[in-house]
């Protein structure tokens, strides 16, 4: 089957978009190949399309489990076998979603960059047919990128593990997907994954569909209005974008008892369960509704008809900005990407530098302190992983949430620990009472039945917490809740928590290299300086600018941005 047939057949296109022929052809050559395509340009075809075409397994590394779940919930009522594997998975759906892939038919794997430094993965991923491997949101892999996660970093070295998977041993080739990336980040994905030859297929960022305004306010309340005002003149779906979760519950409160405002309106960030989350999504792809929300909200979510995006607050970067505005019109119909600006906005961004970027000694003080509240003491603790509850930490410690989250982040890229952001964590139990006297406690035989397979499959759950990796049902938490409270077991149900882990044993001094600290402090007041500039600006077209910020100094205006109006 042809790449052109394939299209055909699964997604009823009879042509592909602008660069993705070109793409596809490179990556089924064999070439390592950066595509740089804007939001909606349909990246994910580029490797869907050469998976189905080809043998083998593309290995798909994702940064979202939302953006998994729904790429391969589509490719499945397409036809295409696909697979992902992301926390929450119990022990057993994960060994029967890589069965599948090493003996079935499947097409495509899912996996975050995180689930690549699991030994137990790597085991696995050797003996599965991969002749792909697709790294998508890749600015995410850049020091400079708008959202940098280290793991990516591991990227590359999961090509020694899949080189001889291939026919004849064949490395296959990596194409990395983004639709935000500076010429600095071009070089540096391009350098971080390892590619045999540099190798970049852009498309120009360009949206002549989208029409960027930024609307000038004297304070908080006039964005409200401003707010209101905009959602009340523009039907159909929005998005409006806020720093803060206390802020985006108040927004969809205050929208909600507005009588101007027709459309349904919802609230959405990190704090709700993955139940409430995954639920509100739907909703909202569903409707013309508003979803107030973090940027926890919106990567890989296709839906081609949203109308509007407002930044209700000021973004700390345009890369971040460009993405996150560039969600509205992807069915290349007229829309809207909206800036509430304030004065007040530039004070807060200084603070957001002093947020970030804390006081060495402060960072230093963080080190001590969580390694206290972990009681880890000094000359301990390498290797050792625990689930970190930030909320209780900053309780406890009496320290400030943001500064404290940040030097965490900090401290795990200075390498002294490894630092993941909230997530839900596999359930721990640990019998408390000896195999022999089992028989004083009046067990059903239910529960027997129970701490037998939990002692066959975990031996050393009589002297510590073992991960369960059970399915955990209604009755399954029912029964370790019933033996908990007999303290018969210790038991840990499911949590959302940061997940902690010792790189080295505690130290008792912290030592912060330039290029952890001043460095990245500067390039970020850099990128956050932009970004304002972008705010005030009140001569050149906005397309231009944004632009230009990507290296493309030679776009034409757009027309249809309020400086372009206003000329």
């Amino acid at each position: 089957m042809t790449p052109q047939e394939a299209l055909q057949t699964y997604f009823g296109y009879s042509d592909f978009r602008p660069l993705q022929a070109e793409i596809i052809d490179s990556v089924l050559a064999g070439k390592d190949t950066l595509a740089l395509m804007p939001t909606g340009g349909g990246k994910s075809l580029c490797f869907q399309i050469p998976a189905i075409v080809q043998e083998g397994l593309c290995l798909v590394i994702s940064p979202l489990i939302a953006l998994m779940k729904d790429q391969v919930e589509n490719l499945k009522h397409r036809g295409i076998q696909a697979a992902a594997i992301y926390s929450g998975m119990s022990y057993d759906q994960q060994r029967v979603a890589l069965d599948n892939c090493q003996f079935g038919p499947y097409r495509c794997l899912y996996v975050s960059p995180e689930r690549l430094e699991s030994e137990e993965f790597r085991k696995r991923l050797v003996q599965l047919p991969i002749t792909m491997i697709a790294v998508d949101e890749a600015h995410c892999i850049s020091e400079w990128g708008y959202d940098f996660r280290p793991s990516y970093l591991r990227i590359a070295q999961i090509r020694e593990y899949v080189s001889s998977n291939g026919e004849k041993g064949i490395t296959p080739p990596i194409l990395a997907l983004t639709a935000t990336a500076t010429p600095d980040v071009v070089d540096d994905i391009q350098d971080k994954l390892a590619f045999r030859a540099k190798h970049v297929l852009k498309k120009s960022f360009a949206r002549s569909n989208l029409s960027y305004v930024v609307r000038y306010c004297r304070d908080g309340e006039e964005k409200r209005q401003q707010l209101v005002h905009i959602l009340a003149s523009v039907p159909g779906s929005a998005i409006v974008y806020v720093r803060n979760r206390k802020r985006a519950e108040e927004l969809s409160e205050l929208l909600r008892n507005d009588s101007s405002i027709k459309a349904s309106v919802n609230f959405y960030h990190a704090g709700l369960d993955s139940f409430e989350r995954a639920r509100r999504q739907e909703e909202w792809k569903k409707s013309t509704s508003t979803i107030v929300c973090t940027n926890a909200f919106g990567m890989g979510i296709d839906k081609p008809d949203v109308r509007l995006v407002i930044h209700f607050d000021l973004p700390d970067t345009i890369e971040a900005y460009f993405q996150e505005a560039g969600r509205a019109g992807r069915d290349e119909k007229q829309a809207y990407a909206v800036l509430l600006y304030a004065p007040e906005d530039k004070v807060k961004a200084r603070k957001r530098v002093h947020d970030n970027y804390p006081e060495k000694e402060f960072i230093a003080n963080v080190y001590h302190k969580t390694c206290d509240y972990l009681g880890v003491g000094a000359g301990s603790g390498l290797g050792h992983s625990f689930a970190l509850h930030i909320d209780d930490l900053i309780q406890v410690m009496h320290l400030p949430l943001l500064q404290t989250y940040s030097a965490l982040h900090i401290l795990s890229q200075a390498g002294y620990i490894d630092f993941e952001d909230e997530q839900e964590t596999q359930p721990r139990v640990m019998i408390n009472v000896g195999a022999s006297a089992l028989h004083q406690y009046a067990l059903t035989e239910e529960q027997k039945d129970l701490l037998q397979q939990l002692m066959r499959q975990y031996p050393g759950i009589f002297t510590e917490l073992q991960y369960i990796r059970m399915e955990m049902t209604d009755a399954l938490h029912q029964q370790l809740v019933g033996l908990a409270a007999r303290n018969v077991i210790t038991y840990l149900p499911r949590t959302r928590a940061c997940r902690f882990t010792f790189k080295k044993e505690r130290q008792t001094d912290i030592w912060l290299s330039k290029e952890v600290y001043e460095k990245r402090a500067s390039h970020y007041i850099d990128k956050l300086k932009a970004m304002v500039e972008y705010a005030k600006n009140q001569q050149f077209c906005r397309s231009q600018v944004l632009l230009s910020y990507f290296g493309e100094d030679n776009a034409a205006s757009c027309g249809t941005c309020d400086i372009c109006r206003a000329r």
